[in-house]
């Protein structure tokens, strides 16, 4: 069996109990045995959760962001040992992406959160518009969260907290620690509180259905959020009915159009270069939002062509000189990704390769205005410059599967904002900021914590002023009854 134990945490409780081995090469409790405390069966006992001021889960995140600086919690150091056995980020990434885990918890970034997203006024009560009253109450929720950085996990319980949902976590087999981590520091810390009894995580494998069964049914579960591959979303698609929401994450491609500005000066080239280098390698591109073709106007003639090969060996050996702390060689190269680039460097006449030698990323530079075939498998710090004459033309080359387009300059930001999303993008960002994540703004042309919540009128009307046919018969009489 495993070292590697995942304890679970239900309701705040810590379950290390009844250990299985899972294939993804760790043990923990067998969540079939965790079925009868895991959901939530009785809606009204959320009502603890929803009774509590939302300055309250404010302050209570502040206090848990606080204990969750990685200096002096043993549960997260700990996941961080363990973590790069999983991972395909490296050691100093990972460790990076820890450190900025209180941050997310800080009450500035949770009141940007309940105002820009949902309206905190609607989280304390009912907010009276026009005779009607709008209330936001949580809602019973599976989470399948994606592993490719643990900070999603963080942001899963902010989320969950905000709308004061009950909550079920699952933790991915790429990062199946993180979330407990977090989970037992908020049980050490305030192990009573609503707050801590509505959060739970456990691992189970994804189209179990002995435990699957037992669980997706909308009288103990009203919303599921998935991120990930179709795979994952598969597994939850055949338990969905009336009553059981599915709030679909997919996994997204993203992109970046640079304008001719951007080649005017040698400055504006080192510059540039250096910008794309934090969109295609920050996360050793592991994330949805890092670049993966780059749309270049440097125009398609032979001087435009030498402009971009030139530009690219730029973007790799800036790549290159990102700090470890947030980018290094991919610890799994794609054998296959690799072998696609072997194959291109022997055919000069279409596409150059830059560097791809070994684990530490590669640049290639289509010779055409075509995107290599196999762009939708560039990782590990692989990019693909592909010359154009006019930014318009990157732009129809995107669809629904199009994420972030990292833009420069900003002006030409402004210029394809209103045409881009047309053809399926669903978020534009200034040239080397789409790493930048904010939880408050919407997310793959939607707003998924809005979506969390449980929208509910309660609308008034009085028959002296407003007959009750008067939606349908404009003309009816005056209503003659008394109320009473």
């Amino acid at each position: 069996m495993s070292a590697v134990f995942v304890p679970a945490v239900v309701r705040g409780r810590v379950h290390e109990a009844d250990p299985v081995e899972f294939p993804a090469g760790f043990h923990g409790p067998d969540p079939v045995g965790l079925l009868p405390v895991l959901p939530l069966r009785d809606p009204v006992a959320l009502s603890d959760l929803q009774s509590v001021p939302f300055a309250e889960v404010v302050d209570l995140l502040a206090e848990l962001g606080g204990q969750l600086a990685l200096s002096r919690n043993d549960f997260l150091q700990e996941a961080l040992s363990l973590l790069p056995e999983f991972s395909d980020l490296t050691a100093d990434v990972l460790r990076s992406t820890y450190l900025q885990l209180p941050g997310l918890f800080a009450p500035e970034a949770v009141w940007a959160l309940a105002e820009r997203a949902i309206g905190a006024e609607f989280l304390d009560g009912w907010v009276s518009s026009g005779g009607a009253a709008v209330r936001a109450f949580g809602a019973r929720a599976v989470h399948v969260i994606a592993g490719n950085n643990p900070i999603i996990a963080a942001i899963t319980v902010v989320r969950s907290a905000v709308t004061r949902g009950d909550a079920i976590i699952k933790a991915p087999a790429n990062d199946p620690v993180t979330a407990p981590a977090i989970l037992r520091t908020l049980v050490e810390l305030a192990p009573e509180h609503p707050l801590t009894r509505h959060l739970s995580v456990l691992y189970w494998k994804g189209g179990d259905t002995g435990f699957e069964r037992g669980l997706y049914h909308p009288a103990q579960v009203e919303k599921v959020v998935a991120w990930g591959g179709f795979g994952s979303v598969q597994h939850v698609t055949q338990y969905l009915r009336p009553g059981l929401e599915l709030i679909a994450l997919d996994p997204k491609l993203s992109a970046t159009v640079i304008g001719p500005e951007a080649f005017a000066s040698e400055a504006a080239l080192r510059e540039t270069a250096r910008l794309a280098a934090a969109d295609v390698g920050v996360l050793n591109q592991e994330g949805c939002f890092n670049a993966r073709v780059i749309y270049a106007a440097t125009g398609t003639d032979e001087a435009g062509l030498a402009t971009a090969l030139r530009w690219g060996a730029m973007l790799h050996e800036e790549v290159q000189r990102l700090p470890a702390a947030l980018s290094t060689p991919a610890r799994r190269f794609d054998p296959e990704l690799r072998e696609n680039l072997r194959g291109l460097a022997a055919a000069p006449d279409w596409y150059r390769v830059v560097g791809g030698r070994g684990g530490e990323g590669a640049v290639v530079v289509s010779l055409s205005a075509e995107p290599v075939d196999f762009r939708d498998a560039l990782s590990g710090r692989v990019a693909n410059v592909v010359p154009i004459d006019d930014p318009a033309e990157a732009v129809r080359a995107m669809n629904s599967y199009t994420q972030t387009v990292g833009v420069y300059p900003d002006s030409l930001k402004r210029v394809l904002r209103d045409t881009a999303p047309l053809y399926g993008v669903q978020r534009l960002v200034s040239l080397g900021y789409a790493t930048h994540f904010r939880p408050e703004v919407p997310q793959d042309g939607m707003e998924p914590t809005r979506r969390m919540i449980k929208w509910i009128t309660d609308e008034s009307y009085d028959p002296a002023s407003t007959h009750p046919f008067a939606h349908l018969a404009p003309d009816a009489p005056a209503w003659a009854g008394e109320v009473r």
